[in-house]
C-alpha cells in the first residue's frame, strides 16, 4: 500500500495523548463505594458481595488500559485516478499497545469531489493489541484537479468503556486526479505534414502508401516501383509514385483568460450524497472544465499517432509545455493540464507568449478559447495572418449568462445583442481563415480539420 502524498508526517495530536475517564467510570467508583459505605454502615456483607464485582472489574480495566492514542494515517492504492472512476482510500489505524482498543470512532469532513454515499457519517472499528486496522472509503471521483482529502479525526474507547483517548488527527492526503479525455478522432488531421516520417500523408512525393499518379521512369526510381500494365501499354517504362507519410507538431493553445458557466455534478448524484456535490464529470461543465479535458482528448489522439504536441496557456500564467510525443509526453501534458487556473496577469499575455515561444509555420495550431476577450479573438486572427492553420474551438457553455447584479427589462434583449455581436466577430474570423467549432467530443473537428487541409493544399 503505498501513499500518494509523499512520506506522511507524524499525526497531530489535539491536546495531551493521555485518557480520560467516562460517565461509566464514575458511575463504576460511585455504585462500589456506596455499596462497601452501605455494607459497613448496616453490618451486612452480602452488600461487600456485590460492590466487589464493580470494584474488581474496573480495578484490572484501568491496570490494563492502552498508554497511547490510536495513530491514523491516510492512504491509497491507486498511483493514477481518473474522474469519473471508483477510488478508495484506506484509513489505517495503528495500536501500539499490547491492550486492545474496544472501540475506534472514526469521524471526517465531507468531500465535495469524491462522490461517497457515508460522507459525514461517522465510523468505527475494533483494534486488538499491536495491531493495525484498515477502513476503506470507497467513492466515484467527481472532478478533476488537485484535491486533498481532509485529515480524519479518530478516538478510541477502553477499558471496557471506562477510559476514551484524546482526538487524534491524521495528515492530509494529497491526490491527482486526471481529466477524462473526451473521445476524439480524426480522419484528415493534419494539413501541414512537415517531419520525416509519421502516419498523415504529405503533399510531398516519397515512399508512402497514398497513390499519387503515374509518371515515366526516372534514374534513382525503385524496380519495385514500376508499374508495369502501363508500361506495357504505353511501351515506356512508367512508375507508381507515393505520397510520403510524415508526422506533424500541434500547438494546443488554451485561453484561460476568463471562467463562465459552472461545473455540476447532475441531479442523480447530488441526491445520493445529499446535495454536497458541486462539481462533476457528468453534469454541466464551465469553460475550464470542457478546455481541460478537450485538450487532454485531442493530445491523447495525435500523441498515439506519433505527432509532436506542444501546450500553451493563454492567460495570467502563460505557462508552456515544451513539444514532444510518447505515452511519457501525454502524462507530462496531464500532469500539466492539472495546473491550469483562469485569470487575467498583470501583462498582455499576447506579448509574452507568442514572443517567448517561435511556433513553427507548419503546425497547426487548435485554439480553444470562449471568445470572451478581445485579446483573445486579435490573438487568433493575427495567428491567421501568419499564415498557420489555425482553428478555433468554442468552449463557451450554450446555458452560459453573465451575473445579472441588477436585472431589468433590458437584460434579455441586451444578452441576444451580445449574442448577436459574438457570432458576427466568429463570422469575421472565418473569412480571415479560421473555421470556429464547438467542441461536442467525437467528431467535432472532423469537417472542419478536412476544410483546413483542402486549403492548404489549394495552389497559391
Amino acid at each position: 500500500m503505498t501513499t500518494t502524498g509523499g512520506t506522511p508526517s507524524p499525526p497531530t495530536v489535539s491536546g495531551p495523548p493521555d485518557w480520560t475517564p467516562t460517565p461509566a467510570l464514575g458511575r463504576a467508583v460511585v455504585l462500589t463505594l456506596v455499596l462497601l459505605v452501605a455494607a459497613v454502615v448496616t453490618g451486612r456483607a452480602d452488600l461487600a458481595v456485590l460492590a466487589a464485582p464493580f470494584g474488581l472489574g474496573t480495578a484490572v480495566a484501568l491496570r490494563y488500559r492502552p498508554r497511547r492514542p490510536p495513530q491514523p494515517a491516510l492512504a491509497t492504492r491507486q498511483a493514477h485516478v481518473v474522474e469519473g472512476n471508483a477510488l478508495g482510500i484506506d484509513i489505517g489505524i495503528g495500536n501500539d499497545d499490547e491492550s486492545a482498543y474496544d472501540l475506534v470512532v472514526i469521524r471526517r469532513e465531507v468531500t465535495a469531489w469524491l462522490a461517497d454515499h457515508d460522507a459525514g457519517r461517522p465510523l468505527a472499528v475494533t483494534v486488538g493489541g499491536e495491531r493495525r486496522a484498515k477502513v476503506t472509503v470507497r467513492g466515484e471521483v467527481a472532478r478533476w484537479g488537485r484535491h486533498t482529502f481532509a485529515p480524519v479525526q479518530v478516538q478510541a474507547v477502553s477499558g471496557d468503556g471506562l477510559l476514551v483517548s484524546r482526538s487524534t488527527t491524521s495528515p492530509a492526503l494529497a491526490l491527482k486526479v486526471f481529466p477524462r479525455t473526451d473521445p476524439f478522432d480524426a480522419d484528415d488531421a493534419m494539413p501541414n505534414a512537415a517531419g520525416l516520417v509519421g502516419a498523415h500523408r504529405s503533399r510531398r512525393y516519397g515512399d508512402g502508401g497514398e497513390l499519387a499518379g503515374i509518371r515515366r521512369f526516372a534514374p534513382g526510381d525503385r524496380l519495385r516501383r514500376i508499374d508495369w500494365r502501363a508500361s506495357l501499354r504505353t511501351r515506356e517504362l512508367h512508375v507508381a509514385q507515393t505520397l510520403s507519410d510524415r508526422d506533424a507538431e500541434l500547438v494546443l493553445v488554451l485561453d484561460v483568460l476568463h471562467e463562465a458557466g459552472g461545473s455540476s455534478a447532475g441531479v442523480s448524484r447530488q441526491r445520493s450524497t445529499g446535495g454536497a456535490m458541486n462539481a462533476g464529470v457528468d453534469g454541466t461543465a464551465s469553460v475550464i472544465d470542457t478546455t481541460v479535458r478537450a485538450a487532454a482528448g485531442i493530445a491523447q489522439h495525435y500523441v498515439g499517432r506519433g505527432d509532436r504536441v506542444r501546450f500553451l496557456e493563454y492567460g495570467g500564467r502563460n505557462r508552456a509545455l515544451r513539444a514532444g510525443t510518447g505515452r511519457r509526453h501525454y502524462l507530462m501534458a496531464l500532469e500539466w493540464l492539472l495546473g491550469v487556473q483562469s485569470g487575467e496577469g498583470p501583462h498582455d499575455p499576447t506579448e509574452g507568449i507568442f514572443r517567448r515561444h517561435v511556433l513553427p509555420t507548419a503546425a497547426l495550431l487548435i485554439v480553444l478559447t470562449p471568445f470572451l476577450d478581445r485579446r483573445s479573438v486579435a490573438a487568433v486572427a493575427r495567428l491567421a495572418r501568419s499564415g498557420r492553420s489555425v482553428v478555433a474551438v468554442d468552449t463557451l457553455p450554450s446555458y452560459a449568462r453573465p451575473a445579472a447584479g441588477r436585472p431589468g427589462p433590458w437584460s434579455d434583449a441586451a444578452f441576444r445583442m451580445w449574442r448577436l455581436e459574438r457570432q458576427n466577430t466568429l463570422a469575421q474570423l472565418l473569412e480571415h481563415g479560421v473555421p470556429t467549432v464547438t467542441w461536442a467530443g467525437a467528431g467535432s473537428l472532423d469537417q472542419v480539420l478536412r476544410d483546413v487541409s483542402r486549403i492548404a493544399a489549394a495552389p497559391r
